[in-house]
């Protein structure tokens, strides 16, 4: 792993932007890793793109252990971020640290990620204490999107972009080393990277943060149905390959068209003589 939170910091003075990534097992992080990502998250998204949740509030800490252990056994050199997942950290410290633990030894997670603002900053440094890196994640916080009135862009007047900027700086003092901002307004997520010492990461923010991270479904269309995201660039739909692939699989068998004469094996003679011998296979000809 040649990136760590001292290196990122030094990127977002060069202007040299981040790419992050969510991924979910082995195969997604190993093809996230050839792909050059420079972070990967294991976000509780997963809930959403791979158990089938309507939301990310039913992923528990099992699970994100589960899927942070196969994403680092598929990219065992990028610096990878686990998702605290809902209620995993707003109890007493101890509660919050053995959730973490969970993740670093038994994940193989290299740091966490926590929605909020001010309310975990004692959390957070608590946690950095224990010297655990935090990735801090304000803007739309899915975690608490019955409390926020929805999927809302956030930002959008002067006493919110206060608020997020209050949160923000009070996050870096806290010793974040980076905060994700979702779904905030460019002006706004712009201010924020201007602001703090370190690096902020965009998703639905903006071209003026220091990185960038989407989740690897949307980049892929990877979904049935996909929903279209104002903003998500798809980069290709393997969606569409998989769901033409597996109809012709299905049509192929039923017309006895699969498996053909290149995919069987065929037995010496003498092994049909053994299974059936000579004078019943020549009665079974006539």
């Amino acid at each position: 792993m040649a990136l760590n939170v001292i290196k990122m910091k030094k990127m977002k003075g060069e202007g040299v932007p981040l790419s992050m990534l969510t991924a979910y097992d082995y195969p997604s992080a190993r093809l996230a890793e050839e792909a050059g990502v420079d972070l990967i998250l294991v976000g509780d998204s997963l809930g959403n793109v791979v158990l089938g949740y309507d939301s990310t509030l039913p992923v528990t800490l099992d699970d994100m252990v589960y899927h942070t252990r196969s994403v680092a056994r598929g990219a065992g050199n990028t610096f990878i971020v686990a998702d605290m997942p809902f209620m995993t950290y707003h109890g007493g410290i101890d509660e919050t640290l053995r959730g973490v633990r969970r993740l670093m030894q038994e994940g193989h997670a290299h740091a966490v990620k926590m929605e909020g603002g001010l309310e975990i900053c004692d959390t957070v440094r608590a946690v950095v204490n224990a010297g655990v890196p935090v990735l801090a994640h304000i803007g739309l916080t899915p975690q608490s999107v019955h409390t926020i009135g929805g999927y809302r862009v956030q930002g959008k007047d002067p006493e919110d972009a206060r608020r997020l900027m209050k949160e923000a700086k009070a996050l870096e003092q806290a010793g974040a080393f980076g905060i994700v901002l979702e779904l905030v307004t460019e002006e706004v997520a712009e201010a924020i990277t201007r602001e703090l010492g370190i690096p902020t990461i965009g998703i639905g923010a903006g071209r003026r943060c220091d990185g960038q991270v989407l989740v690897f479904h949307d980049v892929l269309q990877y979904a049935s149905p996909y929903r279209e995201k104002r903003f998500v660039k798809t980069y290709a739909d393997i969606g569409g390959v998989i769901r033409d692939g597996l109809t012709r699989y299905v049509q192929e068998v039923k017309e006895r068209a699969f498996p053909a004469e290149e995919h069987v094996f065929a037995a010496d003679e003498s092994v049909l003589d053994s299974l059936y011998g000579a004078a019943g296979e020549g009665a079974n000809s006539k």
